[in-house]
């Protein structure tokens, strides 16, 4: 955690201009907003600047994260249509690039970057939420297939999911962290139902799914049976990179991958973003965060509340933070080049956005004032709101404020960020248990 030297970079790595502009001279030759979505995204997947920063072998081209994202950035300046988005691109595809077979690869993650497959994750269950490793979702082996039962909770689209990252636990007589198996699963088959979790924002993008009788062939195990847990830990430490302060919104994208979406026919162009102009729509409140800032800035301005100094300085506060993130990402790519890391930096960069989210909350509603008590928690309620209150930002800053407690939470609360940087980066004692030598089956259970 104190590694901070900057090294000098290496004359043969490219650097981010280098990135841009091999990107840019690619866009002037392959752009064609007349494309369908799907035909633009199988260009753009294939040719490995939909997720650069995975492995060539893996449709990527091994860029850092910060250069991802300014990869990202450079595709909506030009004013073509970015990448797939959703959880397909942003944490199974670089898992199953890091623990697949090559033949996985090719089948899972070309579906993912070309966006013909969308995923949802299928780990949190009632009873197993921080508690990660004590879910209890069964898979048994019957010849070469496994049988699936269990209950998941808090997925995100997973009413839109083709595919699921489903972790499900195949050897219940070993400790719990020792028989899990993760497996790229058909949400499309039989005995699989979805239910949506309206949110207090009024939208729901969370879902319980049952499994009952569900299959999935052995081949489908990413990492090997019993290994889940390894594999896990890569998607997870992915997620919180991406959900982090300046990890950049993988999951935004103005058009949504997959059959259930039903867009890949679309023509790419009216999704695309006007040349010079940001990138449009998708991400939720991770993908409005880059513009939040701005937009505070002008409301404050319209309205007067600018002459507060509080205000002034939250704004200020508000920049800080998201320069702290941005700085963050470039001290890990330093290391990286040195051959380095920084211990514990996904989960830093993880609790930074829960506090980010919870300024953007308290500033916007001081800024609107009153008129935050309104939100138009269905959508043809934005209207009449719209016009009542003569800001068409409003429902934008409530949804936000709304949404704002959902980081400290998901992707695992920061409780559990804390712990995490003080046993394994401070390297302070855990809590006494014997979850890791004693069977599954034997630990107790909640009521």
């Amino acid at each position: 955690m104190t590694d901070t030297a900057t090294p000098a970079a290496d004359a043969d790595e490219p650097t981010s201009d280098d990135v841009v502009a091999e990107l840019n001279a690619w866009l002037e030759e392959n752009w064609d907003p007349d494309l369908t979505v799907g035909e633009w995204w199988e260009r753009l997947g294939l040719s490995g600047w939909a997720a650069p920063g995975l492995p060539t072998n893996a449709y990527g081209k091994g860029l850092s994260r910060n250069d991802s994202v300014r990869a990202q950035a450079a595709i909506a300046e030009f004013g073509a249509l970015g990448a797939p988005g959703g959880l397909g691109l942003l944490l199974a595809a670089p898992t199953i690039a890091t623990h697949g077979t090559q033949e996985q690869i090719d089948h899972y993650v070309r579906r993912i970057v070309t966006g013909v497959d969308a995923w949802c994750q299928l780990f949190s269950e009632p009873g197993a939420g921080s508690d990660l490793a004590g879910l209890t979702t069964r898979a048994m082996q019957d010849g070469d297939e496994y049988v699936v039962n269990g209950q998941k909770v808090w997925t995100s689209l997973g009413h839109t999911a083709d595919m699921g990252m489903l972790i499900a636990r195949t050897d219940p007589d070993v400790p719990k962290h020792q028989g899990i198996t993760w497996f790229a699963f058909d949400m499309h088959q039989p005995g699989v139902e979805v239910r949506g979790l309206k949110e207090m924002t009024g939208h729901a993008m969370f879902n319980e799914v049952f499994i009952t009788d569900g299959r999935v062939a052995a081949d489908a195990i990413i990492g090997e049976k019993n290994n889940g847990w390894a594999v896990t830990n890569t998607t997870l430490m992915h997620e919180r990179a991406g959900l982090g302060s300046g990890g950049g919104s993988a999951a935004a994208s103005a058009v949504s991958p997959g059959s259930v979406a039903d867009q890949l026919g679309a023509r790419a162009g009216d999704f695309a973003p006007k040349k010079g102009g940001a990138r449009r729509g998708g991400g939720g409140a991770i993908g409005m965060l880059g513009a939040m800032p701005k937009m505070l800035q002008d409301l404050a301005r319209s309205n007067g509340s600018l002459d507060d100094p509080t205000i002034r300085q939250d704004l200020a506060r508000l920049y800080t933070m998201g320069e702290l993130g941005r700085y963050n990402s470039l001290r890990v790519k330093a290391a990286k080049q040195a051959g380095r890391d920084i211990p514990g930096m996904p989960n830093i960069s993880k609790l930074a956005m829960s506090d980010l989210m919870r300024l953007v909350r308290d500033l916007g509603l001081r800024i609107v004032g009153p008129a935050g008590t309104l939100h138009a928690y269905e959508d043809e309620h934005k209207a009449a709101i719209e016009e009542a209150t003569d800001n068409p930002f409003l429902n934008m800053v409530t949804w936000v404020a709304l949404w704002a407690q959902g980081p400290s939470i998901y992707g695992g609360t920061d409780q559990i960020q804390r712990n995490i940087i003080g046993e394994r980066v401070l390297g302070l004692p855990k809590e006494p248990n014997n979850d890791k030598t004693m069977p599954f089956s034997d630990l107790p259970k909640n009521a």
